[in-house]
């Protein structure tokens, strides 16, 4: 008989998280395994590219408000909900200010919203074998589903989320298993998160290079990249912690020494873009800093690039970094807590210093080094990239009869 398994995440919103979870579902096993999946808004672009095997639930109106205006909110009635995300940006404000946390109360309101919401919130009302949380705050599955056996996933470094720590071991202890993508993940989460050592397995993300071969070979419109300068290209959301503020001052710098044919390209929106496109005018590099905004098919323009960087403050483990490495592209990135895990620096990948002058550095040696793009270019080109046997471990979760009792019924 199948077993059923649910999948819960909070929208479809171009991302890497998103974008990995496709790329699992492409590659899931529906010949053993029903799969429900819960999105909580039925919203972004990747939503039509959801396979057909898996059963898309039903939006439930009421779980769509965690990411729309609070007065939105207010207006279609969810009044207690939107009372809880008005007293968590208060009680969260107060705490980030206090702990003087670089990014502000983003993330510590978000665990309020979710913990004290989930009590207002209808329970999903079918009983699964195997219950996933795929995207951190992790309480939807963890209080309002039923399931055998519960498994939350890791994909971030928890040594630099600013969040509130004991609130959300209260959360990891109510799962059974605890699913890593790599293994800097488990070691930075294992820090702040000891005693659940025993809980914690690596899956890597499970990635398509078919598919992303075969998505780079659609056309790029000639105004989106200039094929005459040397063109780097960044894919992730427009955040603080993506480094995209170094990567700013790291042209401007490298423009003042003369390399004025290098261009920056980034591909993605988020909250930190009016902050990004002041700074590329202080730096008067609006023909040269270009923001692309959203793009549901990155891939045409990895495989254009002259040169894919990731300038992170911290990764868990850049999805885009590996397709851009399926694409057989030279690539740098910073040396953020999880860049080994990444590539092998000179080999595949170059890693630079985490900083300004180590993005600007790094820059200039790889433009003036062709061999050197060449080389890691190919022996990307070389490997293999294709990993869907790692679904083989999470199966193994799923059919095994060990259960954490201790955590069966537990409130968060």
């Amino acid at each position: 008989m199948k077993k059923d398994i649910l999948i819960s995440v909070f929208d479809m919103e171009i991302g890497g998280i998103e974008r990995s979870l496709i790329n699992m579902l492409e590659s899931f096993d529906y010949e053993n395994y029903n799969v429900d999946l819960f999105i909580c808004e039925h919203k972004g672009d990747l939503m039509n590219q959801i396979p057909s095997k898996v059963n898309l639930l039903p939006q439930i109106d009421k779980y769509s408000v965690f990411r729309r205006p609070i007065i939105q909110c207010i207006k279609e009635g969810h009044y207690s909900t939107s009372l809880i995300r008005l007293v968590s940006k208060c009680i969260a404000g107060i705490r980030a200010k206090s702990q003087n946390f670089e990014e502000g109360s983003g993330y510590i309101q978000m665990q309020l919203v979710q913990k004290y919401s989930t009590y207002f919130l209808p329970k999903l009302k079918k009983k699964y074998d195997v219950a996933i949380s795929y995207a951190w705050p992790h309480d939807i599955v963890a209080n309002n589903v039923d399931a055998e056996k519960k498994i939350a996933w890791i994909h971030t470094d928890y040594s630099k989320l600013e969040i509130d720590n004991n609130l959300d071991q209260s959360v990891w202890k109510t799962y059974d298993h605890i699913v890593s993508i790599s293994e800097e993940c488990t070691k930075s989460f294992l820090i702040k998160y000891p005693s659940l050592e025993e809980k914690v397995i690596l899956l890597e993300n499970i990635t398509s290079p078919s598919y992303i071969k075969n998505m780079s070979q659609n056309h790029i419109p000639y105004k989106d990249l200039d094929i005459e300068n040397f063109n780097i290209l960044t894919v992730g959301r427009l955040s603080y912690v993506k480094g995209f503020d170094m990567a700013v001052k790291a042209l401007r710098a490298l423009h003042n020494k003369g390399f004025n044919n290098i261009k920056w390209f980034v591909i993605g929106y988020g909250g930190y873009e009016s902050e990004l496109k002041e700074l590329i005018s202080r730096n008067d590099l609006e023909e040269s800093f270009i923001l692309l905004g959203k793009k549901i098919n990155p891939y045409p323009y990895m495989e254009a690039c002259d040169l894919y960087v990731q300038p992170s403050r911290y990764e868990g483990k850049a999805v885009t970094v590996t397709e851009a490495k399926i694409l057989g592209k030279p690539i740098m990135i910073t040396d953020y807590n999880t860049a080994q895990s990444q590539v092998e620096n000179g080999i595949d990948g170059y890693i630079a210093e985490l900083s300004i002058d180590g993005i600007l550095e790094g820059i200039k040696k790889l433009y003036e080094n062709f061999e050197l793009r060449e080389a890691l270019a190919y022996k990307c080109k070389m490997t293999d990239y294709s990993n869907s046997y790692e679904l083989k471990k999470l199966y193994s979760l799923i059919n095994s009869s060990e259960l954490n009792e201790n955590n069966k019924g537990v409130k968060a």
